[in-house]
């Protein structure tokens, strides 16, 4: 288990999370087909490069993706109950092909849990930074997360056969 519980976090506790991603024209070509979204900005070179951008746009909601997915491993990753919502998402800085993403995460907040004992709620704030050191996606995340005590388990309806 590479995440912590939720007993293992402290407000200020911050991550530099080791993996980074080069994004190629592959990826945001894969996500923007998988997705349904025809932006041209996203998958026409041509509309692209008359575009303000001069080039092709990254996905923004593959950038918000990998951002929470670089984050997983050392965040959540076997202690997640349920993520609970995002918010204030903001992208401030436009992605491109080639550009080499990061993460980071800090502790914001913490809520222990009135219905399941030992259990609590962490937020997260998560940024990914480019080459350049700019932030181009922020986000909250609120996570519901296992205690390290005795073993947790979900009250899930039970499967119809």
């Amino acid at each position: 288990m590479a995440g912590r519980p939720y007993d293992g976090w402290a407000v200020g506790d911050r991550l530099a999370h080791d993996i980074r991603r080069t994004v190629t024209e592959t990826d945001n070509l894969l996500f923007s087909t998988m997705t349904h979204n025809p932006q041209p900005l996203h998958i026409d070179a041509e509309a692209a490069r008359a575009s303000e951008f001069g080039q092709i746009l990254v996905n923004g909601t593959f950038t918000f993706s990998l951002m929470i997915g670089l984050s997983v491993g050392d965040t959540t990753l076997g202690t997640l109950i349920a993520n609970l919502g995002y918010d204030k998402l903001v992208m401030p800085k436009p992605v491109f092909l080639g550009d080499t993403l990061r993460a980071e995460t800090e502790v914001v907040a913490l809520k222990p849990s009135r219905s399941r004992p030992g259990a609590g709620i962490v937020t997260f704030e998560h940024r990914m930074l480019n080459q350049r050191d700019e932030i181009v996606c922020q986000c909250l995340r609120m996570a519901l997360l296992k205690g390290s005590g005795a073993a947790q388990t979900l009250d899930l309806p039970a499967s119809r056969s």
